[in-house]
């Protein structure tokens, strides 16, 4: 028996585990689960658990709807949570009945892709900032949320709420093996962020799934809601999800170069390149959703140009220097990507548009040195600095032609994805908004 199986099965006896939860996530990022009891553990490990793939947004049509969830037993911990019937979840990769891998899960698309890397001899490592307000509840629709607090960029009191609720949130995330760097309050009433220390891309993205729960299961239990919507409020700042990345060689960082003046190798200069090159590309995926582009469009320290720099935060993509001299820090910063993005396919497509900017051995343009924001259309287009998507409409009319994307992502998911969100944006864009009422309504 796998010495991780064996390590689950009797940690399960031994700390009278009562319910084992198996995740897995759709197309668009949304945990699923099914729960079994410890009996059935050890089949699970031999033999999976069949589910209705057709009832999965984005897995399977009627006809072929037979799938299979492999528990992962490197994924096993315990739910902090549930102390009355304690119970355990582990993440699952998802095969057809055949055993060959689903085409579907995004676990897998993401997997594809760590294996392209691994036969470059890379090893890709993700840093996340995650931003998320916090409401008082009721959350009733057509009543604008309140926000917990109204505290401001790294604003401190003694007892505020969000203070507290950060500190209980990363209480649980550290029992289940979670680590985090650190955390602060963020720029708009409500709004904190936490950032998780690095880790294997792979292994983020579960972290990433599993801090969603945690945080909405420590708001929930504190009577409050937590939300990772892009931007739930016009005149304060969307949550994104600042995402850190570098690729190393064994013990060794590829990205860095000591004699560098950004302290950045050619191999990280041409995975920037490729990150700039096909970030209209992706920007569908990594903004998903239509209120993710009212983010995008406000201006303030959210990127909506694709162009890079150094202490630049109004770039897509920067290069810290918060430790210059350490080569294990040598990293770039993508800045575009929000909270409310699929982990495991906005990963695969980072990873495979870097690969191919080195690959191909793509130049990086000149750097940013001005608030691009405050450019005007005529400064930029000079600079070469060209607008990222505008809205999802237009995002996914980019994705649609590109070749990376397609492969990247296979074709189930991509043909599943651009159908859901032409039908989203399609629904989106014949709703009346409170906005138009109020400006056009008693005019015309």
């Amino acid at each position: 028996m796998d010495r991780q199986v064996e390590f689950v099965l009797r940690a399960v006896d031994e700390r009278d585990v009562r319910f084992v939860r198996l995740w897995f996530t759709d197309v668009l990022g949304s945990l699923k689960s099914v729960a079994i009891p410890p009996a059935e553990l050890e089949g699970a490990f031999a033999e999976g658990v069949g589910f209705d793939g057709s009832a999965i947004e984005g897995y399977a049509r009627v006809y072929e709807s037979d799938m299979i969830a492999h528990p992962d037993p490197s994924s096993f911990q315990l739910l902090p949570w549930r102390t009355q019937a304690k119970t355990a979840r582990m993440f699952c990769d998802i095969t057809l009945p055949d055993g060959s891998p689903a085409s579907a899960d995004p676990r897998n698309v993401l997997k594809r892709a760590l294996k392209r890397a691994a036969d470059m001899g890379f090893t890709f490592y993700i840093h996340p900032e995650i931003e998320f307000f916090l409401f008082r509840r009721p959350i009733e629709p057509g009543r604008p949320p309140i926000p917990l607090d109204t505290g401001g960029y790294f604003d401190h009191t003694t007892l505020d709420e969000g203070t507290n609720f950060r500190r209980d949130a990363i209480t649980l995330l550290e029992q289940m093996g979670i680590s985090v760097e650190f955390s602060h309050h963020e720029g708009g009433p409500g709004q904190h962020e936490i950032d998780l220390r690095y880790a294997d891309a792979l292994s983020m993205a579960d972290n990433i799934m599993t801090f969603r729960v945690v945080l909405k299961e420590a708001a929930t239990g504190q009577g409050i809601h937590a939300s990772f919507m892009p931007k739930p409020f016009t005149d304060s700042p969307g949550s994104g999800m600042h995402t850190h990345m570098s690729l190393f060689e064994g013990d060794s960082n590829a990205f860095y170069d000591a004699a560098d003046e950004a302290r950045l190798s050619t191999t990280g200069k041409q995975f920037m390149a490729g990150l700039l090159a096909h970030a209209g590309e992706i920007t569908a995926i990594t903004n998903q959703w239509v209120n993710s582009y009212k983010r995008l469009a406000g201006g303030d320290e959210a990127p909506a140009y694709v162009c890079w720099g150094r202490n630049n935060r109004s770039a897509l993509v920067r290069v810290p220097l918060l430790k210059p001299n350490k080569a294990s820090s040598a990293r770039i910063e993508y800045r575009g990507i929000d909270a409310a993005a699929n982990p495991y396919l906005s990963y695969a497509l980072f990873l495979a548009a870097g690969l191919d900017g080195i690959e191909k051995g793509l130049k990086l343009p000149p750097e940013a040195e001005d608030n691009v924001w405050e450019l005007t259309e005529r400064e930029r287009r000079s600079l070469g600095i060209s607008a990222l998507p505008r809205s999802l409409d237009s995002a996914i009319n980019i994705m649609e032609d590109s070749e990376l994307v397609a492969n990247t992502l296979g074709e189930h998911v991509f043909d599943f994805f651009l159908r859901n969100k032409r039908a989203e944006y399609d629904d989106y864009r014949r709703q009346v908004t409170e906005w138009e009422l109020r400006t056009n309504l008693p005019r015309l």
